[in-house]
């Protein structure tokens, strides 16, 4: 199993930035998926973007061009680079981890964008 602890969500005016950081520990292995999904009040919860331990990455349509995901594999942390924020950015957003044979979720940071 494996253990995510997320920070760096807050209260942010539109147009600002933010910076997400997830942790991971426990039984790491080395061919992984790392990614950040949120949920808005209401609604389901979706992928926001996700990086392999290769470096690969995708992204959601509404957010290519302002976030950018990354990652240390050295530290075992991912990163979201939030940028150009809008009011439906406004969510919890979660890391998860998945290999083979698990996926494992973070408790999640709120993020909330004022107009």
């Amino acid at each position: 199993q494996v253990q995510l602890v997320e920070s760096g969500g807050g209260l942010v005016q539109a147009g600002g930035s933010l910076r997400l950081s997830c942790a991971a520990s426990g039984s790491i292995f080395s061919i992984n998926v790392m990614g950040w999904h949120r949920q808005a009040p209401g609604k389901q919860r979706e992928l926001v973007a996700a990086i392999t331990s290769g470096g690969n990455t995708s992204y959601a349509d509404s957010v290519k061009g302002r976030f950018t995901i990354s990652r240390d594999n050295a530290k075992n942390t991912v990163y979201l680079q939030m940028n150009s924020l809008k009011p439906e950015d406004t969510a919890i957003y979660y890391c998860n981890y998945v290999s083979v044979g698990t996926t494992d979720w973070g408790q999640g940071t709120r993020v909330t964008v004022s107009s």
